[in-house]
């Protein structure tokens, strides 16, 4: 027996599944036997007094979980930092435990009543005493560690768990003597991950696999070349003889049925400490304050949920909620990260939701110089769709150009300092670029939440229409189109070659001689088809007509390229009486301009096509400026490419039959977004049969 080593242990007197706060707890309520649990318990109990000291505290009638005496505290030298039970199953268990350790001589620190840590479960120091890893995400607060760091002296590295099976540390990881590490990485997230491997050379790291993690083969006790455990497969068991461990394993399954096994059921007293280390912890807090219509359009919870997604904590300091529906809430929220990197990270996120600092600790947004023409400094803030302002000497001004995917610049001017959203590529030398997240807000559009007429196009939020909605956005589509044509708007239509192949482009002439769209957007592939169709009538060689495959229809595709690249350009064919229909006959005619994108697969191309990307995107940016709506129809790389380009408060429709391209689409995050999944030849009738209707007078459309 090592005396210096010592270990507190409860006898499992009044040990049950009584409730389910865990995976392992469902279904398993009053179905473990007490005898087994009670001869497995002695079994772990001789194996630890064979090697170590073992102190045992006093079970108690009612808390069946004070055998897992790991979740008591994290004790250093003479110092433990008492557990905050999340649970109130568990919160009982407190004052017996603080009991015992006031009892024994030791310094006892509770953290405040509403922060969760659960002690050496969630809080496994480095058997060579050089720093302490500690967990988050379940059962314990990120808030927590700063507190630990402190009274313990110790450096914290905090890891993020990711999956409910592993709610605790001591689950999924387990430090070994002489640096090695015993680890379920798929527990972790990647940024946790990246730190383990930091901090432990590969040699020294062994990562189980799923079915040894889920017999809790990481949830060992390690007493010098021992580890003590539940159950390991051969295969780990012969890598941990490999590099100087013995593995001694000893049943506990009665004691999995409550989601622990060796290392739960012990907590060691004794941790190595090295004297010249010193209290360090990486985590960063930031107070925000958050204005708007938070709850009904659900903007705390997209803010608290951001801020768990990217691998932080929370704490709302303070929520004064509107008292009329109409009414504003506010709400000052702490937020807290494992290091700068995700604190960044979070709040580039939460800045597009519109939360700012608070008022006495705003500062100007940070500023670098460009030293290499077309590159942004390391940590420039990527832009977004919504409105954005940046702080320069005190004031807020708004960045022009807004777009999504830019860096802001900053100049100074005669009239005082400019912001413009720019892309990579355009930056020049010595150009003042924003870094960081400090002095940037996003200005969110207030929805009044007051109704609104029938014939306002509202959505009412992003999302993606199924089938069964259809006609009732394409009505919502119409009146808007009516609107904007009636009002001197501008809609930009985007295309793929499938609005021709589905029929649809008939209806698209119409939309175009009705003076409904302003600008047409596409690839080399719309154009080509649609002409093809004009000058042959087919398209992929297809009889539009008859929907059969016609002789040497292969060939029709390059022919109506040729014929178009003979007169020199869509607009020359149409002045040489060459090219007497189709959308784009429509286009030239009615003044429509139009702007195509190419791609490496394109055939000719058409002289028309821009087959320089950077010329294409530039000339597309043209056309979208200005546009009030902008209808996608069927082309996914040209929809995200002008989604990408136009800000918010830009009304946006994407009709596709693949719901992921719509999906996308909507995934901006604007309200004015909506994704249609359907036919798009279908859409385009639907849309055309509507605005046919619109067109008779308020009298006879009220009576239909």
């Amino acid at each position: 027996m090592t005396a210096s080593i010592r270990f507190l242990m409860c006898a499992p007197s009044h040990y049950d599944v009584d409730y389910v706060i865990n995976p392992w707890m469902e279904g398993n309520i009053h179905k473990s036997s007490k005898d087994n649990a009670v001869e497995q318990w002695q079994a772990l109990y001789q194996i630890m007094s064979e090697t170590a000291a073992v102190d045992l505290v006093k079970p108690q009638s009612g808390w069946p979980d004070m055998v897992f005496t790991a979740n008591a505290g994290l004790v250093l030298g003479q110092t433990v930092v008492l557990s905050r039970f999340l649970h109130r199953e568990r919160q009982g268990e407190e004052p017996f435990f603080k009991q015992w350790f006031e009892a024994q001589g030791f310094t006892v620190h509770e953290l405040p009543k509403d922060l969760p840590f659960e002690g050496a479960g969630d809080a496994l120091f480095d058997r060579e005493g050089r720093w302490l890893w500690a967990g988050y995400g379940f059962r314990t607060e990120l808030d927590a560690h700063p507190y630990i760091a402190q009274w313990l002296d110790t450096e914290v590295l905090s890891l993020r768990l990711m999956d409910e099976r592993f709610y605790h540390l001591d689950t999924c990881f387990c430090p070994l003597a002489n640096g090695y590490l015993l680890y379920y990485p798929a527990a972790f997230d990647a940024y946790s991950n990246r730190l383990i491997e930091l901090r432990v050379p590969a040699e020294k790291r062994i990562a189980v696999n799923e079915a040894d993690a889920v017999n809790f083969a990481c949830n060992a006790v390690n007493i010098n070349h021992l580890v003590i455990m539940n159950q390991a497969s051969d295969d780990l068991k012969q890598r941990l003889a490999g590099v100087g461990f013995e593995v001694i394993e000893t049943p506990l399954t009665e004691f999995l049925k409550a989601g622990g096994a060796a290392k739960c059921l012990t907590l060691r007293l004794t941790e190595p400490i090295q004297s010249e280390l010193h209290a360090e912890a990486a985590i960063e807090s930031r107070t925000l304050y958050l204005e708007g219509h938070l709850l009904d359009l659900g903007l705390i919870n997209q803010a608290l949920d951001l801020i768990v997604e990217g691998g932080g904590s929370f704490q709302v300091l303070q929520f004064d909620l509107g008292e009329q529906r109409q009414s504003m809430s506010s709400a000052k929220v702490k937020v807290s990260a494992p290091d700068h990197e995700v604190m960044e990270k979070i709040m580039s996120q939460l800045i597009d939701l519109g939360a700012v600092a608070l008022p006495d600790e705003v500062c100007d947004a940070q500023l670098e110089s460009v030293t290499q023409t077309g590159v942004a400094p390391d940590d420039f803030y990527s832009t977004t769709i919504y409105p954005t302002e940046v702080r320069v000497n005190g004031d807020w001004i708004r960045v022009q150009n807004q777009r999504m995917d830019g860096v802001i610049v900053v100049s100074q001017t005669t009239e005082g300092p400019s912001a413009h959203c720019k892309l990579l590529r355009d930056v020049q030398l010595e150009e003042q670029v924003v870094i960081g997240v400090e002095g940037i807000r996003s200005v969110r559009k207030l929805d009044s939440r007051e109704s609104r007429p029938a014939e306002e196009f509202s959505f009412m939020g992003a999302g993606v229409s199924s089938e069964r909605r259809v006609e009732l956005v394409v009505e919502q589509v119409g009146w808007e189109f009516r609107k904007l044509r009636d009002q001197g708007g501008k809609v930009v239509v985007v295309a793929g070659p499938v609005v021709i192949h589905t029929g649809g482009g008939e209806h698209l002439i119409r939309l175009i001689r009705g003076g409904y769209v302003q600008a047409l957007l596409g690839g080399n592939a719309i154009a080509v088809h649609d002409i093809e169709q004009s000058l042959m009538g087919t398209s992929l060689g297809v009889d539009m007509n008859r929907g059969v495959s016609v002789r040497g229809g292969h060939r029709h595709h390059l022919k109506a390229i040729n014929t178009i690249r003979r007169c020199g350009g869509i607009p020359q064919a149409v002045e040489q009486g060459v090219l007497t229909s189709g959308v784009f006959y429509e286009c030239v005619r009615n003044e429509v301009p139009f702007s195509l994108a190419g791609s490496i697969r394109d055939d000719g191309p058409l002289p028309d096509t821009h087959m320089d990307l950077i010329a294409a995107q530039a000339d597309y940016d043209r056309h979208v400026k200005g546009a009030d709506m902008i209808l996608m129809l069927s082309t996914m790389l040209h929809s995200i490419g002008v989604g990408n380009m136009t800000p918010a408060g830009v009304k946006l429709v994407c009709v596709d039959i693949n719901p992921a391209v719509v999906t996308k689409l909507s995934d901006r995050g604007s309200v004015e977004s909506i994704g249609v999944v359907t036919d798009v030849g279908l859409f385009l009738s639907l849309l055309v049969k509507q605005l046919d209707r619109l067109t008779l007078p308020y009298s006879q459309v009220s009576a239909r």
